[in-house]
């Protein structure tokens, strides 16, 4: 079970206060003639943002400079309206989980969390380090040396490390690597209850899946650059030199794909044992268009619905492009 506090809380207190928000100002940085990231602007504001790439696309250099960790070439980095470079102040409101192992393995899990905590100078160290423990479910191995722990437990452990002063900001690069599904389920579960908080909530990652199921709003990083900001869907919805795919089932598929084709509404029609698989070129035309086409052909529609209105497609168009 995941330990509450009284106030209710997944992170044991909402945050306080006016909701945080991270500020991206044409950043750039540079290491020789190697640009990592060139030019980025963006802002994270409550909630869950998803910052999506592949690898090698600049996204661990981005949470680094957000994180304070690293300074920006050019551009700036600021929480609140206040830089985070140089300023010991911020991390009071950051919580940060690094990509790399970042935790000391001859500690026990207890013993580096008590320690993040007494770095904090919390006022109950102790109890906070329990608290951020048991939000990970990690209770039953804090006394078991870090360097015996499981990948995925390494990623909790980070994870607790990172709210033991429960900050109203976190910043998560690729959580879930080494998670098995039932870890990954939780924490998933305990990332959408601190958004519901009002924390402000970014991650990495280059799974699509993870992305999807956790954050509607989207940052897309390709090749340093920033690609696409926004609602995935809606982002798809605006590829319009692209197909669409839409799975149709309705009371006669056969006569209603035979209609679809005279009307010339759709470049392809598939008949498939789930419906029929239509390939639209003009998405808002086919969806004005095929409630027509089916009621000219005396066919009821049962449902509609984009087949490819995924991250999947969205990452493969941006990374194309």
């Amino acid at each position: 079970m995941t330990e509450r506090s009284e106030t209710g809380g997944a992170g044991g207190r909402p945050p306080t206060g006016n909701p945080s928000e991270l500020i991206l100002e044409n950043v750039s940085r540079w290491y020789g003639n190697v640009v990592a990231v060139n030019g980025v602007s963006m802002k994270v504001g409550p909630g869950v943002t998803g910052l999506l790439g592949p690898n090698g696309a600049g996204k661990s250099t981005l949470i680094h400079m957000m994180g304070g960790f690293l300074a920006p070439s050019s551009g700036s980095v600021t929480l609140d309206g206040t830089p985070i470079w140089r300023n010991p102040g911020a991390y009071r409101s950051l919580g940060l989980v690094p990509e790399r192992e970042s935790a000391y393995d001859f500690l026990t899990g207890e013993q580096f969390i008590l320690a993040m905590a007494k770095l904090h100078k919390l006022p109950e160290p102790g109890a906070a380090a329990r608290r951020a423990i048991g939000l990970v479910e990690m209770e039953y191995a804090a006394d078991r040396q870090i360097g015996n722990y499981s990948k995925g437990m390494k990623q909790r452990i980070k994870m607790a490390s990172a709210l033991v002063h429960d900050p109203p900001v976190l910043l998560l690069d690729e959580p879930f690597n080494g998670m098995d599904p039932r870890q990954r389920l939780q924490l998933m579960d305990l990332i959408q209850r601190m958004a519901a908080e009002g924390r402000t909530i970014l991650f990495s990652s280059h799974i699509l899946e993870e992305v999807e199921r956790l954050a509607s709003h989207i940052e897309v990083i390709v090749a340093g650059r920033h690609a696409a900001s926004g609602d995935f869907r809606k982002i798809r919805r605006l590829m319009t030199d692209r197909p669409h795919i839409f799975l149709v089932r309705s009371a006669d598929d056969r006569r209603l794909a035979a209609a679809i084709i005279a009307d010339g509404s759709a470049r392809s029609v598939q008949l498939t044992d789930k419906g029929l698989q239509v390939e639209a070129i003009d998405f808002q035309r086919f969806t004005w268009l095929l409630p027509q086409v089916a009621r000219d052909a005396d066919v009821r529609l049962w449902e509609v619905s984009p087949a490819d209105e995924s991250l999947e497609s969205v990452f493969s168009y941006l990374v194309a492009t």
